[in-house]
């Protein structure tokens, strides 16, 4: 039951970033089309699982034990940083009008603040491995699952009448924020 109870805090209580906050350059940027959203957010599952798994292994059996907790940060940079140029190549052959769609888009997963805020929530909730995986697994649906809903919404706000003013990032930061609001109701049911 408590596995349960992580996937649906990590997807709806406390999603990434519609709660957290962590990911937004590319939650904005992506959610124009629904395939790049798609790809984008599969994407980010995958980065995020593997890093969050991988860094799990750091920090236990190489970190802690030598007392250079201190190298966290770096640490868990070059681990996505690895495995965003594994994610690139991967793309860009074998499929290569995502990898042209999400152009800039897909290295920037190795800043993603979401990739490293999940793998930094997994050692500072001192998570066991399963509970790492399950969580960023979960983690990374909840960053899909916003991803494509902004990109329906924003696909259907461009064919209404909209101010030239508010047409954009604009609109899409307002729906992200209205979007934010509608997850924060989970809030009420977690307590």
């Amino acid at each position: 039951m408590d596995y349960f109870v992580l996937v649906i805090a990590a997807i709806f209580v406390n999603n990434i970033v519609l709660a957290q906050y962590l990911g937004n350059c590319p939650f904005i940027g992506t959610s124009k089309n629904s395939g790049v959203a798609m790809g984008m957010g599969m994407a980010v599952v995958f980065v995020a699982t593997m890093a969050a798994v991988i860094t799990w292994c750091v920090q236990k059996f190489l970190l802690t034990p030598n007392d250079l907790d201190y190298l966290q940060t770096i640490a868990f940079i070059l681990v996505i940083a690895a495995l965003v140029q594994f994610v690139e190549m991967f793309l860009k052959k074998a499929v290569p009008p995502l990898y042209k769609s999400l152009g800039i888009f897909l290295p920037l997963i190795t800043t993603n603040c979401a990739v490293l805020g999940i793998a930094i929530i997994c050692q500072r909730e001192e998570y066991s491995l399963l509970e790492t995986l399950i969580f960023s697994v979960a983690s990374g649906a909840g960053f899909l699952l916003a991803l494509v809903l902004l990109a329906g919404i924003r696909e259907r706000l461009d064919l209404s009448r909209v101010p030239m003013a508010m047409r954009g990032t604009p609109l899409a930061l307002i729906m992200a924020g209205l979007m934010s609001l509608a997850f924060f109701a989970f809030k009420g049911m977690a307590s």
